[in-house]
């Protein structure tokens, strides 16, 4: 409907001679305001030397013509807006669009191929609920493209090459460990590497020198041959350790209702990352500084970076550099977009600096969107000092609470993985979240399982009723609710447009909390206008249940 509206206000403003004014179609905060407003009027009035409100009064008779019985009311207001009122059988005729299968789905983006990387937990760490930020975020983010009809490769890249592997290994074997049993071994492994590479000098020079042995090792593993016995033990452990690592995270990913079509390890980077910076330095695009490779971002208004430590090992600049080409190798998109931490806005900013001058198309299509951070209470999380709270501990505990209301462990899980999910979705990717576990699980609004249960009632509603929906019976005026359902599909276009999921958390919590009023205001069952009532009902299911899955969050079936 927003598009009718668009194409009827730019005819009008052609007609007044001023087709290349901007112009905004919105939703008035007060429905008692209208279905939609524009301020056209105000827009193009100094270009046409008049009083905005005598435009806006011009452009309501136009769009009263063009429009015609599509709207009940059009009014000028204030100082030169214009507010629309669609007619009853117009907000009918699309709310009975709302029960098809793609409701909210568009094409506008079909044909166009995007990558997404998201989550990025590194192998020989435990993933901590910091790494939730950027999994619940780029998944969400993923469903909303798939929505606008691009096909949507998902990949994540972890770090099974680099200082913090050395220092998890470094501890492994100091405590003759040949065969890791779980994830939470690792991760204690490298708070112990870690804490010692911080206070003894000698540690610090063992680490430095296996991290750079590992690098060799991992770069020969295919010829094992090649190696000494010590060698061939510390490739084992490392594969042992990657293995186990990324079988926790496979775990966690399930939980999550994410799935990757591409998994990249830094190893994998490694070569030809520091191939490409290694050419640049004789096309000048890097320089040598003091035994290191070098990237002088000051060229451009940034900082510079390392990218070839004095050691000749890579640092994460080199093998983001070394992921660019892997990625256009592996599978070629339209789009390339990074979902990190903002703490990595710098990284990013220099890296892809780096890259337009040694590749400029491959630059071109990358984007970085950066998440706030997930806090704790008691300050800021760092797995090298040990005071986090991993992914699976805080799942579990939800679940656990989840379990005091919902015994089927199904449901249970539902509602702890609704519960961590809107924390995160329900404010722009760039804020910090402070995550409240209690406030969470509560069914009293602004929180994941308050959404659930107000789908499963109105679903319970549909199913006792022995009415079947029909919008022939409608009543004179629409209901509030009905208004709202039908913004569905322009809500799902702006989050894609501007890569905020966060705008769909904030409308279905709206619509949830308006479909309670509508059940505690409107007799459903037994009351007049059942038929119709039950037809508003199906399209608040339909639209709660879309969503939900763009956000990906489950839908139990009972509560």
């Amino acid at each position: 409907m927003e598009q009718t509206l668009r194409d009827a206000v730019q005819n009008a403003l052609n007609e007044l001679g001023v087709p290349e004014t901007e112009f905004v179609i919105e939703w008035p905060a007060d429905l008692a305001h209208g279905d939609f407003a524009t301020n056209a009027a105000l827009a193009c009035a100094k270009v046409l030397g008049r009083s905005p409100r005598e435009i806006a009064e011009e452009l309501v008779e136009k769009l009263q013509t063009t429009l015609g019985d599509s709207v009940k009311h059009i009014e000028a207001a204030g100082p030169g807006f214009v507010n629309i009122t669609l007619a009853h059988r117009t907000i009918t005729k699309q709310v009975e669009g709302a029960t098809v299968k793609d409701w909210g789905t568009h094409t506008y983006n079909t044909g166009k191929s995007v990558m997404i990387e998201y989550s990025n937990p590194n192998p020989f760490k435990e993933i901590h609920i910091g790494h939730l930020m950027s999994n619940v975020v780029g998944e969400a983010l993923s469903r909303v493209l798939e929505a606008s009809g691009a096909r949507v490769v998902r990949d994540t890249f972890g770090g099974d090459v680099g200082p913090h592997v050395a220092k998890a290994l470094w501890a492994l074997k100091k405590n003759n460990v040949t065969d890791i049993g779980n994830a939470g071994e690792i991760g204690k492994a490298y708070i112990q590497g870690s804490n010692a590479y911080e206070a003894s000098k000698e540690a610090k020079e063992e680490i430095d020198a296996l991290n750079t042995r590992i690098y060799d090792i991992v770069a020969t593993q295919l010829a094992p041959e090649t190696l000494s016995e010590e060698d061939r033990e510390i490739l084992n452990l490392w594969r042992k350790g990657r293995e186990v690592s990324m079988e926790e995270f496979a775990r966690i990913f399930s939980i999550l209702g994410t799935r990757f079509d591409y998994i990249f390890y830094d190893s994998d980077t490694t070569e030809g990352g520091i191939s490409v910076v290694r050419d640049g330095v004789t096309s000048g695009v890097f320089e040598q500084s003091e035994g290191a490779i070098i990237y002088r971002g000051e060229k451009k208004g940034l900082h510079t970076l390392v990218f070839i430590t004095s050691r000749g090992t890579p640092t994460y600049e080199t093998k983001d550099i070394g992921l660019a080409f892997l990625k256009e190798e592996r599978c070629s998109t339209d789009e390339v977009i990074i979902i990190t931490a903002i703490e990595q806005v710098g990284h990013f900013e220099v890296v892809l600096a780096a890259l337009e001058e040694i590749a400029p198309q491959l630059a071109k299509k990358m984007t970085h969107v950066p998440h706030g951070l997930l806090r704790l209470t008691t300050g800021k999380m760092s797995s090298r000092k040990g005071n986090i709270i991993t992914a699976s501990e805080l799942l579990a505990d939800m679940v656990r609470s989840a379990t005091e209301k919902n015994a089927d462990p199904l449901v249970a899980e539902q509602v702890a993985v609704a519960a961590v999910k809107y924390m995160i979705l329900r404010q722009a990717p760039g804020g910090d979240i402070v995550f409240d576990p209690e406030k969470s699980l509560s069914l009293e609004g602004d929180s994941g399982p308050y959404l659930q249960y107000a789908l499963v009632r109105a679903k319970s509603v549909i199913a006792q009723s022995s009415v079947s929906a029909d919008t022939s019976d409608a009543p004179e005026e629409p209901y509030t609710l009905e208004r709202l359902i039908i913004r569905f599909p322009e809500i799902i276009r702006k989050a894609e447009r501007l890569r905020a999921p966060h705008l769909i958390t904030q409308y279905v919590t709206q619509l949830a909390g308006e479909w309670n009023s509508f059940y505690a205001k409107e007799r459903i069952r037994d009351g007049a206008h059942e038929a119709y009532k039950i037809a508003v009902a199906t399209a608040f299911v339909r639209t709660m249940e879309q969503g939900l899955h763009f956000l990906g969050i489950p839908v139990p079936e009972k509560m």
